[in-house]
């Protein structure tokens, strides 16, 4: 199977990997923090692409590894702290069809391990399946079922035609421990927390994780 996608940006994908994938409103940041954003993850994806498939230097590849972990948390306090664009999760009612359409994937395209639903972004934690012969489903379809699905019927509970409701690229990166997977899914469920919403993850009612003793 492909290990590199680029529709509009690039993107790894190992085979059997567990991925943390970003998503966000369409608007919800301006356009000049994007795009420095952007700059910034495909220089990292490059360099770590070259250092995997060509260089034996772990530290190395360790350092551009952990930088893009810092991008991708500097992302999200972006999206956190910028009121100016939509926050349409806020509605319940997205909300909740943004939740039901990860799970409905569990177990059909991916095993998935945690979500938080914030108002206007999504953390998402999954390990794509194996559809056969080490062929696992794609990032890339596997963000354009829930995309394309929750836009349409989203911009129907807020009788908007013809518009964008997400972005069309997401924001991913790959875990490469199970310790590390545990440390993305405790972050992915406290950015509530964080964010001063609650006091504790278990009280944020769109967030979900597969080691909960309560799930």
């Amino acid at each position: 199977m492909k290990t590199y996608y680029y529709r509009h940006r690039p993107h790894i994908q190992p085979p059997g990997a567990t991925l943390f994938v970003t998503f966000r409103l369409h608007g919800s940041l301006p356009r000049k923090i994007v795009e420095e954003l952007w700059e910034e993850y495909e220089n990292l994806n490059a360099l770590i692409r070259k250092c995997e498939n060509e260089s034996k230097d772990g530290h190395r590849l360790e350092l551009y590894y952990n930088e893009q972990k810092q991008l991708i948390a500097r992302y999200d306090d972006y999206l956190h702290h910028y009121s100016g664009g939509p926050h349409y999760l806020k509605n319940a009612q997205i909300a909740k069809l943004v939740c039901n359409s990860m799970k409905y994937l569990d177990g059909k395209k991916y095993d998935l391990l945690a979500y938080c639903v914030m108002s206007n972004h999504v953390h998402l934690v999954f390990t794509p399946l194996d559809k056969g012969k080490g062929d696992y489903f794609s990032i890339e379809k596997i963000m354009h079922s829930i995309k394309s699905f929750t836009a349409n019927k989203a911009n129907q509970i807020l009788n908007r035609k013809g518009k964008p409701f997400w972005t069309h690229e997401s924001f991913d990166h790959y875990s490469r421990s199970s310790d590390e997977t545990v440390r993305i899914m405790d972050y992915v469920v406290n950015n509530p927390v964080k964010a001063g919403l609650v006091t504790s993850k278990e009280n944020w009612q769109w967030s979900y994780s597969k080691y909960w003793l309560d799930n």
